[in-house]
């Protein structure tokens, strides 16, 4: 139990504390604030204790079998402290009182601190009152109400079968799922003290056609947040019947030839360009490390008048949405690009600290493990004002990316990306499928070529590795026009 009086550093190893270690709660304040009390005394500007449990489970079938049933149960501490600008994180499964502190005295240790003398009193920090997101919005049913294993099965299993009836010459076919749970508590040196949880599913099918030395493989992949419902009420027949139609228009496919061409990138996952190589360009991580070319341009003109772009984590249900950031900020939507004009950078606590942007609820990380950095949540282009008719009937001769595939994307922009779906425009009427189509540019040049926008935006889920290891994102645009970039192929 927390004492009644200053505390002094002697005394610690006798505390006993009883936060519940089953949920985090209000029962956390004690020792939390105890624990950062004595990271200040230490002589730390900052310290954050970063909470986090997982019930995580996935699913894979392939063809007419469950061939793989995941299970994880995670739990652990992430600590971060600051010293002037430098700073040091250390992680622990030990969620107990001791372990904590254990943990805290190696991160101050790495920054040249040692706890006080042992007559020294430890003033704990005032911590506000807990902002729950988790039981404000009725997020403690949520867990208990997804899916069953069984039913994982059956669906994945009626999606393959689907596959196989709506698509010709199939040699392979496959089915996945996960369900991502995860309840995170905050508390800081500066008075956050925050809980959440986060419910992250994502189904997808994929099936191989092949006939004599014809091949493709397509796929479609569908996500989802906060709904326990999202597996049982997936269209998989409608998913197998999309992807059994993209298998049969790329498999005879002509390929694509190479030349600079204008094109027009379809709404939805086409998103995953600006993303990649204009999105990282915009984080404060990039900032630091002097590797985006737009670290000095904010009020300028980095993109066509025509092009408005934004990073939020309020959309309903979207992949990327969030109550709070993973620094218990809440999340709010961020003007990124208004008319071509740079207007915001995304900034997590130490971005506004050595960049001076102001901190956007855009701290994110993968887990306890890592420390959290200004990451996107739901990145997208804006929807203009023109129809997709209009985009297409200005062009005489290009090539409509209906289906984004992988890619790469360098440190400063430079990009190539796979077209997994294309097809010819010829005097702005979509005809022959092509395949084998690479997208090669810089994000700098091609801002300024995206000349249209329509007014069907799209958002789709995806992935998104960087310093802080993997993250849930939403991707998305409405159909847009590119004036001219090269295109690889034969």
């Amino acid at each position: 139990m927390a004492p009644s009086t200053l505390l002094l550093t002697q005394e610690l190893p006798s505390l006993d504390y009883l936060a519940t270690p089953a949920r985090f709660d209000g029962t956390w304040e004690a020792p939390l604030s105890t624990l950062l009390g004595l990271g200040r005394a230490a002589g730390a500007d900052f310290v954050e204790f970063f909470l986090e449990r997982v019930n995580y489970i996935s699913c894979l079938a392939e063809d007419d079998l469950i061939t793989s049933i995941s299970p994880s149960l995670t739990t652990g501490a992430g600590i971060r402290v600051f010293r002037g600008k430098a700073d040091c994180y250390v992680s622990t499964n030990d969620l107990t009182f001791n372990g904590l502190k254990t943990a805290l005295e190696k991160a101050l240790s790495i920054l040249g601190l040692s706890l006080p003398a042992p007559t020294a009193f430890i003033p704990e920090v005032c911590l506000e009152l807990l902002r729950d997101y988790a039981k404000a919005k009725d997020k403690e049913l949520w867990l208990p109400e997804c899916s069953s294993i069984e039913e994982m099965g059956d669906i994945l299993l009626a999606t393959t079968a689907s596959l196989e009836k709506a698509a010709s010459h199939v040699r392979s076919r496959r089915a996945a799922f996960f369900r991502d749970w995860q309840e995170v508590l905050v508390a800081s040196s500066d008075g956050t003290f925050a809980r959440d949880i986060r419910l992250t599913q994502s189904v997808s099918c994929n099936v191989l056609c092949a006939d004599g030395e014809h091949r493709t493989s397509n796929g479609l992949r569908d996500g989802d947040t906060s709904d326990p419902d999202f597996l049982r009420n997936w269209n998989y027949q409608k998913a197998a019947a999309d992807v059994a139609e993209s298998a049969g228009q790329m498999l005879y496919a002509d390929y694509v030839e190479s030349g600079t061409y204008p094109i027009v990138m379809a709404n939805h996952f086409g998103g995953v360009i600006f993303h990649e190589a204009c999105g990282h360009l915009l984080e404060t991580t990039q900032i630091e490390r002097k590797t985006t070319p737009f670290m000095e341009m904010k009020g300028q003109k980095i993109a066509h008048e025509n092009l408005t772009a934004w990073d939020e984590g309020r959309s309903d249900d979207a992949f990327g949405t969030l109550d709070m950031d993973d620094e218990g900020m809440p999340t709010q939507r961020t003007l990124l690009i208004e008319n071509g004009i740079l207007k915001n950078f995304l900034s997590d606590r130490a971005g506004q600290m050595r960049t001076g942007h102001p901190r956007t609820g855009s701290g994110r990380r993968q887990n306890y493990t890592y420390a959290a950095a200004s990451r996107m949540r739901n990145t997208y282009i804006a929807p203009g004002d023109c129809s997709v008719e209009d985009i297409f009937a200005s062009i005489d001769k290009g090539i409509y990316c209906k289906k984004m595939g992988g890619g790469s994307v360098g440190p400063t922009g430079e990009f190539n990306f796979g077209v997994d779906e294309a097809y010819l425009i010829e005097n702005g009427k979509v005809t022959k499928p092509l395949k084998g189509a690479i997208l090669i540019g810089e994000a700098k040049d091609i801002m300024h070529k995206i000349s249209m926008c329509s007014n069907d935006l799209s958002l789709a889920p995806g992935f998104c590795g960087s310093i802080s290891g993997g993250i849930y994102v939403t991707v998305g645009q409405p159909h847009i026009k590119v004036d001219s970039i090269t295109v690889g192929g034969r």
